[in-house]
């Protein structure tokens, strides 16, 4: 087998499960905010304020699945 077809591959899955779970994840996260503001609306703020904290902390793993996958493709 071919290095660089490898290395293509190793970066094409490292990025495509590194972003299966953060997609996963956010999915979630707004789809248990928008029930809690079903539920409360008057707890719009500390709700948004935790969506948004929680999005960007499994936002983080797919940027970390991003930077391997660069770090596979081109080294």
């Amino acid at each position: 087998m071919d290095v660089d077809v490898a290395k293509q591959f190793g970066a094409a899955i490292a990025i495509g499960v590194g972003g299966l779970g953060p997609g996963l994840g956010i999915g979630l996260a707004v789809k248990g905010a928008m029930e809690a503001l079903g539920r409360n609306p008057e707890a719009e703020g500390a709700i948004r304020t935790t969506m948004i904290i929680g999005a960007a902390l499994s936002e983080a793993v797919a940027i970390y699945a991003f930077v391997i996958a660069i770090i596979i493709l081109f080294t």
